[in-house]
C-alpha cells in the first residue's frame, strides 16, 4: 500500500524552493576574473562568499538568501600588496583591502548583474547593467528549466568600440569603458537635474554606442523597456566572457 504524501511534505518541499537561489558563476575569459557580489536588503549575504578568484575555464556556486537584492560583477587585474597585504583591483575594485567584498559595493566602471530575488507576485527581477560603465562581457542565464525565462547580458566586448574619451587605460591598454556621467560630470549624462526623468532624460551619442553592441544590457537610467527582466524564482549561472 502507498503510504498518503503528508502535507508537511509539501511544506517543507516549498520551504526547500523558496529559502534560497544558487548562483553559478564561471569564467569563460582567457584571464583570471575576481567574482564579487554585494547585498543591499534584509536578505543577509554575508553568509555567501562575497568575493573569489575564478581562473580561465574555473566555475564556483555559491547561495543567496530566497529575498537577496544586489549585484554581482567581475573585477579584474587584482594583486596583493606585498608589503601590506592590501587587496586592490584595476576594474571593479570594492575597497574592501581583502579578496572578500563583505558587502562593498563595486568601484565603477565595471559591468554589473543585478537581482531582486522573489519579488513583486514571486517573481524574480534582474539585468545585465552598462549605466556605470563597462569592464568585461557578461551573460545572465536564467536555469528555470522552462525555457520561458530570458537570457540576458552584454557578450560583446565593449573595450574595442569604447570612444577615446571614455577609455579606462592600464599599460597602454584599454581595460575598462566609463560611462558618460562619470566621464564628463553633466547632469544630461546623469540624467539629472532636469532631465531626472524618462521624459527629459533621452539616450545620449554614447549610450547608443553601448545599447548597439548590447542591445539587451541598460545604456541609460531608462532603458527599462528593452533591458529589464523576470522570473519565477529561479537559480541562475552568471557567464564571464559568454
Amino acid at each position: 500500500m502507498v503510504e498518503p504524501i503528508s502535507l508537511l511534505f509539501f511544506f517543507t518541499l516549498h520551504l526547500s524552493v523558496v529559502t534560497s537561489a544558487k548562483f553559478t558563476i564561471v569564467n569563460q575569459c582567457n584571464y583570471t576574473v575576481w567574482p564579487a557580489n554585494s547585498y543591499t536588503t534584509s536578505g543577509n549575504a554575508t553568509t555567501a562568499t562575497t568575493g573569489f578568484i575564478l581562473k580561465p575555464g574555473e566555475n564556483s556556486t555559491i547561495t543567496l538568501p530566497a529575498k537577496w537584492s544586489g549585484r554581482i560583477w567581475g573585477r579584474t587585474l587584482c594583486t596583493t600588496n606585498s608589503t601590506t597585504g592590501n587587496f586592490s583591483c584595476v576594474t571593479g575594485d570594492c575597497g574592501s583591502g581583502k579578496l572578500a567584498c563583505v558587502g562593498k559595493s563595486g568601484s565603477p566602471p565595471m559591468t554589473e548583474a543585478e537581482f531582486t530575488l522573489n519579488g513583486l507576485n514571486d517573481q524574480d527581477f534582474y539585468d545585465v547593467n552598462l549605466i556605470d560603465g563597462y569592464n568585461l562581457p557578461m551573460d545572465v542565464i536564467p536555469l528555470d528549466g522552462s525555457g520561458k525565462c530570458k537570457s540576458t547580458g552584454c557578450p560583446t566586448d565593449l573595450n574595442t568600440v569604447c570612444p577615446t574619451e571614455l577609455q579606462v587605460t592600464e599599460n597602454g591598454t584599454v581595460v575598462a569603458c566609463q560611462s558618460p556621467c562619470a566621464a564628463f560630470n553633466l547632469q544630461f549624462f546623469c540624467c539629472a537635474g532636469k532631465y531626472s526623468s524618462s521624459e527629459n532624460c533621452e539616450p545620449s551619442v554614447y549610450s547608443k554606442i553601448f545599447k548597439t553592441t548590447c542591445p539587451q544590457a541598460y545604456s541609460y537610467a531608462y532603458d527599462d523597456k528593452t533591458s529589464a527582466f523576470t522570473c519565477p524564482a529561479t537559480d541562475y549561472q552568471v557567464v564571464f566572457c559568454p
